[in-house]
């Protein structure tokens, strides 16, 4: 075997034993770039998944390499993005999120629908999210949406404390399904400004427009819908968006800063059907994953930290304030 065919082998026992969300994160866009005196080179693309694999994985990526040629091996992980895109493409697979601007600059399909269009923030995509513990069930549900809408986890209910990363997966399913399905349209809102315009077209006698823009969608991502519990006309409107889009077999997704059981004086109906899909909570993460996060968002900016400081700034709960300072 070459090394194309040893590491699609290796890359097959991986697989086996890791969650499809952690393999799609960090081995999907990898390839061995040589071999010598029985050490393999692994191009990543960027050097955060260079040390992530380094650290927590080359045990595994060792033993898969030595089952399939037969003798002891090493393995080194290196960066080099070109190297991995290139047989990515070459294999005919695409980019598990490619960068946003990407997305936004690729030309549409012949008939095209994709409008209206949604404001999604281009630093948040799957590929800049750190999985740990505490959000890996709400990252692989959301992967799992942005593959296929409308089928799996419809709603998909993501729920926990600000700055934890919600938002982030709302974008990061945007940027996805408008990556991989160009013709599917998406619309990302937060309710207060769904609600704002409820109001605006009421004001207006536009309520048609409205419901129009917010129900010809195939995708409706709606952050911090808790905001909408108390206010009797939205909650009218934001049930009936609801019915329409899913029973259209259209993807809704919505976050919240606790789950659906606990956002008082939201009506039954709507807490029933915000519960029919997947309710997936994400948690303060732990020591390591808040390490993670913080060097993730260090290389993005060109800054690097001493050990000790990143330990100082990670052993701090993460907060939404917290985030907006970095990044």
């Amino acid at each position: 075997m070459d090394l194309k065919e040893i590491w699609a082998a290796a890359l097959g026992e991986l697989q086996i034993g890791l969650t499809k969300a952690n393999f799609d994160t960090w081995f999907k866009e990898t390839a061995v770039v040589s071999e010598e005196d029985d050490v393999f080179c692994v191009g990543v693309p960027n050097a955060f998944a260079r040390e992530w694999l380094e650290n927590k994985y080359r045990g595994q990526v060792r033993q898969a390499l030595q089952h399939i040629v037969g003798r002891t091996v090493d393995v080194r992980f290196i960066t080099a993005p070109a190297t991995a895109a290139s047989t990515r493409a070459s294999a005919g697979i695409r980019p598990s999120i490619p960068a946003a601007a990407a997305a936004a600059s690729t030309p549409a399909a012949a008939g095209e629908r994709r409008e209206p269009s949604a404001v999604l923030n281009p630093r948040y995509s799957f590929s800049t999210f750190v999985v740990g513990s505490n959000n890996r069930l709400a990252h692989a549900a959301a992967l799992s949406v942005a593959e296929r809408p409308g089928h799996s986890y419809n709603p998909l209910f993501i729920y926990g404390g600000s700055g934890l990363g919600k938002t982030h997966l709302m974008h990061a399913i945007g940027h996805a399904v408008m990556s991989r399905h160009p013709r599917k349209r998406v619309m990302y809102a937060t309710s207060e400004k769904f609600t704002n315009e409820f109001i605006n077209s009421i004001r207006s006698q536009k309520q048609e427009e409205f419901r129009e823009r917010y129900r010809r969608i195939d995708v409706l991502l709606i952050d911090d819908i808790q905001f909408i519990a108390g206010k009797e006309g939205t909650q009218d409107e934001f049930f009936h968006t609801f019915n329409a889009i899913h029973e259209e077999g259209k993807q809704i997704v919505m976050s919240s800063d606790r789950p659906p059981k606990a956002i008082a004086t939201l009506e039954e109906r709507l807490r029933s059907r915000f519960e029919w899909g997947l309710t997936a909570d994400i948690s303060q993460p732990d020591l390591e994953t808040r390490i993670a996060i913080l060097r993730t968002k260090a290389e993005a900016q060109g800054v690097a930290f001493l050990p000790p400081v990143e330990l100082m700034r990670a052993r701090k709960p993460c907060t939404r304030a917290r985030r907006r300072r970095f990044g």
